[in-house]
């Protein structure tokens, strides 16, 4: 089955901005999901890929249309893989990225950098339908390390603080073109594209 048309679960307009960008040349329609169309459901999900399957499930349900999730989040290994799911309400309030950073930095204050080393994760879940028994699901990974003061204008969330070895800047740094390249997201959505080129 060829899509053409999916829409996109999400509400994080920065997210529905960096994917639309990487899906646009396959030819495929993104839609938005609105509050109105689309209730926000609760992710109860253990895993980014859980969390990623719940929410396509419940856009392609609300939108009667192939749907995408994202779940992605910081996992620092000085810290057991926190923040992990709960990447965006690290600090309390969901998408207070000056706070999650602050609270990150107080959490590694004091530590080498061969301890502060992370990876950025992305779980793509592509459900045909609500039901679908076979979701596509690809998983992205980006290592890094975080630094101990922000730098970059671009970017969202942890971006400031997350060191790219390949480039030896911020994440922030980069142009939204190179880290739609390099990124957790565009490795995941590279997988995801290759499975539907196949096919899947």
């Amino acid at each position: 089955m060829r899509i053409q048309r999916l829409v996109l679960a999400t509400g994080n307009a920065s997210k529905l901005r960096e994917l639309s960008a990487l899906l646009a040349p396959v030819g495929i329609v993104v839609e938005a999901q609105g509050p109105v169309r689309v209730a926000t459901v609760e992710e109860t999900g253990a895993s980014f890929i859980e969390n990623a399957l719940i929410k396509a499930r419940h856009a392609s349900r609300c939108m009667d249309l192939p749907a995408l999730a994202d779940d992605s989040g910081l996992a620092v290994d000085a810290l057991g893989g926190a923040p992990g799911i709960h990447s965006a309400r690290y600090a309390g309030s969901h998408g207070d990225d000056e706070a999650n950073n602050r609270k990150l930095l107080q959490e590694l204050a004091g530590r080498p950098e061969a301890e502060r080393g992370a990876r950025f994760i992305c779980a793509l879940a592509l459900v045909r339908h609500a039901e679908d028994p076979v979701p596509i699901v690809c998983v992205g990974e980006w290592r890094g390390t975080i630094a101990e003061t922000p730098a970059g204008s671009n970017g969202f969330g942890y971006d400031p603080l997350f060191i790219v070895p390949e480039r030896g800047c911020r994440s922030a740094e980069l142009s939204p073109e190179e880290k739609g390249r390099l990124s957790h997201r565009g490795r995941a959505l590279a997988q995801l594209l290759a499975r539907l080129n196949e096919g899947a």
